[in-house]
């Protein structure tokens, strides 16, 4: 007996249960890949999949339609899996739990897939139907989106014919995304000078940092650990002898490092002293910066009292060229936007400093809403990493979703959600990447706009889906399609 028959819309709902059934975690989506295919040809509609696993599936436009601008419904196939300790289900191999408690759609002691089945069910739900009225539609659905939007990074989009694109993969009712940011991974790296040398060792400890999600939290002011311990660095190296053997901070390039640490050798006894009394000085101007971001932000600096078996530390001169291109390289928000009030424009966030044998690598998070600015960004990290004879590297790239002052679909849907709920939308956008980017970026004149129903706590066991909102969403998604004529 289907969990989810009694709600509406009905057809919707189907799908979606039916799909909550086949495992499709990111990495592990060949299944619904196929199962889609089978969708459509046994429909006999159009269908292409590519070696990825990506599916395209094409429906003529209905009755009066037919000469209409190609509208394209998007959505990624895979979901975040993740379950409760006491949770048995092997999301590899087995289906999801579904359940609904006063109209909330939920699943039991694992995440529900909401992100993004929804979209694949509210497109599935529409391909199925003889009697929706709807332009020429080109459905498509990516994988493993969620981990990098490496399905639509490879999927060949030369033979594609939108010229809309509503992606479903926002997650509040109201909200119409209509920007987002481009990035990349930028690693900045030094090769590797050491010395034997007599002195002793301590470490430089910055904790407390509240740190935070890149691309939302960058505008918050938080303390980065990272460029907090390059900053205590300068201000000792400026009173004491000191070389660095070893720091790191930080795990992940878009999160904002809470804890950093560095591990020192001092000359003499006069130069701990000196350094120590020089951080005794930052300590308090870090903590007097920060007392409303971060209040327990604290730098320290205490003996090591186990100093064997570590490495030689760096020369004098590495170790100045290391100090000098971890505060000279930039941070944080560069630029807000002139289009949306409030909106992060720019930014880039070192999330990850690590030594080892080969050298310094600092690992960056790049971000803009405009390719132009995160080149010129990029090439001015490289030009401060070789003033201090380093070198920089990029992967992971990413174009932004560049905000169009004139758009029919954007004006078309705030004028449709005016007259079916009574109020304006919110139309915004995000400081962060969506696969919306992958498309409008090599697709100049493709018009965009991201929408979604009502999910909370995605990603975790606790997400939930309300299928009240799923019902206005797919009324909504259908009156758009059908004014455009």
């Amino acid at each position: 007996m289907r969990v989810l028959a009694h709600l509406e819309p009905a057809e919707v709902f189907r799908y979606f249960e039916e799909i909550a059934q086949i495992p499709h975690g990111s990495g592990n989506t060949r299944l619904i890949s196929d199962y889609l295919v089978r969708f459509a040809k046994e429909r006999r509609l159009e269908v292409i999949q590519d070696a990825s696993g990506n599916v395209v599936i094409r429906k003529d436009g209905t009755e009066g339609y037919e000469n209409s601008g190609t509208v394209m419904l998007q959505g990624h196939m895979d979901m975040i899996c993740e379950k409760e300790p006491w949770c048995t289900i092997d999301l590899e191999h087995e289906g999801l739990a579904l359940k609904v408690e006063d109209g909330i759609v939920s699943a039991e002691g694992t995440t529900l897939g909401g992100d993004d089945g929804i979209a694949v069910a509210y497109m599935l739900a529409l391909l199925d139907s003889d009697s929706i009225p709807h332009p020429p539609v080109e459905a498509v659905f990516t994988v493993d989106e969620e981990i990098g939007m490496l399905g639509a990074a490879a999927l060949d989009k030369s033979g594609l014919k939108a010229r809309y694109m509503i992606n479903i993969d926002s997650e509040e009712e109201g909200y119409l995304l209509t920007s987002c940011a481009g990035g990349a991974a930028v690693v900045c790296r030094l090769v590797s000078e050491r010395e034997a040398c007599t002195g002793t060792a301590a470490y430089l400890t910055v904790t407390g940092g509240l740190g935070g999600h890149s691309g939302v939290d960058i505008d918050k002011g938080r303390a980065n650990a990272d460029r907090i311990l390059g900053r205590a660095l300068r201000r000792m190296i400026r009173d004491a002898d000191f070389r660095i053997i070893s720091a790191e901070g930080g795990t992940k390039d878009n999160a904002i490092p809470a804890r950093a640490r560095a591990k020192l050798l001092f000359i003499n006894e006069e130069d701990a002293e000196a350094a120590g009394r020089a951080l005794a000085e930052a300590d308090r101007e870090v903590r007097a910066e920060y007392r409303e971001t971060d209040p327990e932000i604290t730098l320290s600096l205490t003996e090591d009292t186990d100093p064997g078996g570590q490495p030689l530390p760096m020369t004098k001169d590495l170790t100045e060229r290391f100090i000098g291109a971890l505060c000279d390289l930039p941070g944080g928000v560069q630029r807000m936007s002139e289009d949306i009030p409030g909106l992060v424009k720019t930014s880039l966030n070192l999330g990850i400093l690590e030594t080892d044998d080969d050298g310094i690598r600092m690992t960056f998070s790049v971000r803009s809403s405009e390719n132009r600015e995160k080149e010129d960004l990029i090439r001015c990290m490289e030009t401060v990493m070789k003033s201090h004879g380093g070198t920089l590297a990029r992967f992971g790239d990413y174009p932004a979703w560049e905000y169009r002052r004139d758009s029919r679909l954007r004006d078309l849907m705030v004028e449709i959600f005016e007259e079916m709920y009574g109020r304006k939308p919110v139309v915004h956008a995000i400081h962060a990447g969506v696969e919306c980017g992958h498309f409008a970026g090599t697709m100049p004149d493709l018009d965009c706009i991201s929408i979604g129903p009502d999910m909370h706590d995605i990603h975790t066991p606790r997400e939930r889906l309300d299928a009240a909102s799923v019902k206005r969403t797919w009324e909504y998604l259908l009156e758009v399609l059908r004014r455009l004529k």
